[in-house]
């Protein structure tokens, strides 16, 4: 089974075998999107291209563990003077 990075979330499998959004019970498709991340008070990093679970209903999104973890090392990377980075993601 898949692990997620959304702490404290449990995900509900249809009977297809689709999951169901946590916020609104809509099915979840898996996708790739640009997402903005605030990793300082000055620094905002776009990440593009991100694998991600998002609810057809309300946008909602989870991402999977090892994504998580990737996404936590270009955190480490990015220039700590720039306020705008945008970064192509890449497993």
């Amino acid at each position: 089974m898949t692990q997620f990075a959304q702490m404290g979330t449990e995900l509900e499998n249809t009977e297809n075998g689709t999951m169901r959004c946590h916020v609104c019970g809509a099915d979840m498709t898996k996708l790739h999107t640009n997402i903005p991340f605030k990793v300082s008070q000055a620094t905002i990093v776009i990440v593009k291209d991100l694998p991600v679970i998002q609810c057809d209903g309300c946008g909602a999104y989870l991402l999977e563990d090892r994504v998580m973890e990737e996404v936590e090392d270009i955190f480490e990377r990015v220039d700590a003077t720039a306020e705008l980075e945008v970064l192509k993601y890449a497993a």
